[in-house]
């Protein structure tokens, strides 16, 4: 066989390496499309006003333009547009959707109506204020029916430059077999999925929260819980959003991380939290977050992760998010300036472990109001105390958000209704 002439071979490999250079220029332009999505659903709730979806609306324009073939960016843009009784545009940017495939417009993903239309909003139906859809009249919870579950743990991370947490998979493992317990949590087996360490991608995570949302009925009852490292606002120098960094995330250097990188493949807290407050029907539905710090606890002298980038809680507006319907429990491990601790003489995070502590009192029957209020009082109490010792002043505390005083509800209650027919 003849060897290739050596200007041709030199022009096909400066042709390969023009083509990777537009393939990473057009990630990177897309990455930062993603992003801009991330903002403007940050920037809105179902009842928020005609100048935040505004706002909304201008971030979504500039996801487009960054970004054209972003689906997900023109359907939600064709949302907006809708909210905002713009229906040509609304309807050009849907069909733009449907073009680019949008992978929300394909799941019915609606982030600007409530699941679980909270009481006060029964009152207003008919007139919504400031152009919100009318919500339909809460539900009222009876005997719940069947009980789901998906939990999260995460210690190793694809990307080496994530650094590994000690105890969050067992954490989870922990959890999940509590929930599992017939005298504790009473969940059926079937009902509870567990994703721990390569399993958790970000992809798989939504799949997953997305398996509940189909199943999970009025009546019935849902927790999610996720242990892993959480990025602070602050990473995100564009729009401030909290990240939750997955098995598949990429950083790519621990002091100086790629912001790219980590908004195109981590999950963003707001698609939890329109997860839960537009998607979940449970009228009892409980999220624990216990975004944690690696390296031994409070006896490491530093609290960051990394020179570049530190854990963080979710913050107080993506907590309210969360809990914004009927029947809605969330509670974080710390404070959003906070971080959640692990202990080696414990061999748990500080939260995991006094939570499942307290949720084998009375039989799993003890309502999560109590059990948060005996979790925050043991962390802050055991953290200080620990912290003490090693001649350091660090704190931790719990926080929990509630969509009403009546939202409440224990684990551990009897459920009538049979196990789901099939796997994941």
């Amino acid at each position: 066989m003849k060897s290739m002439p050596r200007n041709r071979a030199l022009g096909l490999a400066l042709l390969a390496a023009f083509v990777c250079t537009c393939a990473r220029a057009q990630d990177e332009r897309c990455g930062s499309g993603k992003d801009l999505v991330v903002q403007a659903l940050e920037r809105v709730t179902p009842n928020s006003s005609d100048d935040a979806f505004e706002d909304a609306l201008q971030l979504l324009k500039h996801a487009v333009s960054t970004c054209s073939e972003l689906g997900d960016a023109w359907y939600y843009r064709s949302l907006v547009e809708q909210r905002l009784g713009h229906t040509s545009l609304a309807q050009y940017s849907m069909d733009k959707a449907r073009m680019f495939d949008s992978d929300a417009m394909q799941q019915g993903l609606n982030p600007f109506v409530l699941a679980t239309p909270p009481a006060k909003r029964a009152l207003t139906a008919n007139a919504p204020q400031s152009g919100a859809p009318a919500q339909s009249a809460p539900a009222v919870a009876g005997p719940v029916q069947q009980k789901w579950a998906l939990v999260v743990g995460i210690s190793h991370f694809e990307d080496r430059a994530v650094p590994a947490l000690g105890y969050t998979t067992s954490d989870a493992g922990a959890f999940a077999a509590a929930l599992k317990d017939p005298v504790i949590g009473r969940f059926p087996a079937d009902n509870v999925h567990v994703l721990t360490d390569d399993q958790a991608t970000t992809k798989k995570i939504k799949e997953e929260l997305n398996w509940i949302a189909r199943h999970a009925q009025p009546n019935d009852l849902v927790v999610i819980y996720v242990a892993t490292h959480g990025s602070p606002r602050s990473l995100d120098t564009a729009g401030g959003a909290n990240y939750i960094v997955t098995y598949d995330t990429e950083i790519k250097s621990l002091d100086t991380p790629d912001q790219d990188a980590l908004y195109a493949t981590a999950l963003p807290m707001v698609e939890l939290a329109n997860a839960v407050a537009t998607r979940m029907k449970a009228l009892r539905t409980a999220v624990i977050l216990d975004t944690c710090y690696s390296g031994g606890a409070v006896t490491n002298a530093s609290k960051l992760m990394g020179a570049g980038i530190a854990n963080a809680a979710p913050s107080a507006a993506t907590l309210e998010r969360m809990a914004d319907g009927t029947g809605r429990i969330v509670i974080a491990a710390s404070r959003s300036d906070e971080e959640s601790l692990e202990s080696d003489q414990l061999r748990h995070g500080y939260f995991t472990y006094f939570l499942l502590q307290a949720l084998k009192t009375n039989n799993g029957m003890t309502p999560m109001s109590e059990i948060y209020t005996l979790v925050a009082q043991n962390v802050s109490q055991r953290v200080a105390a620990d912290a003490k010792k090693d001649g350091q002043t660090m704190g931790q505390h719990p926080v929990m958000s509630r969509s009403s005083d009546e939202a409440d509800f224990a684990l551990g209650v009897t459920s009538g209704g049979a196990t789901a027919k099939g796997g994941r």
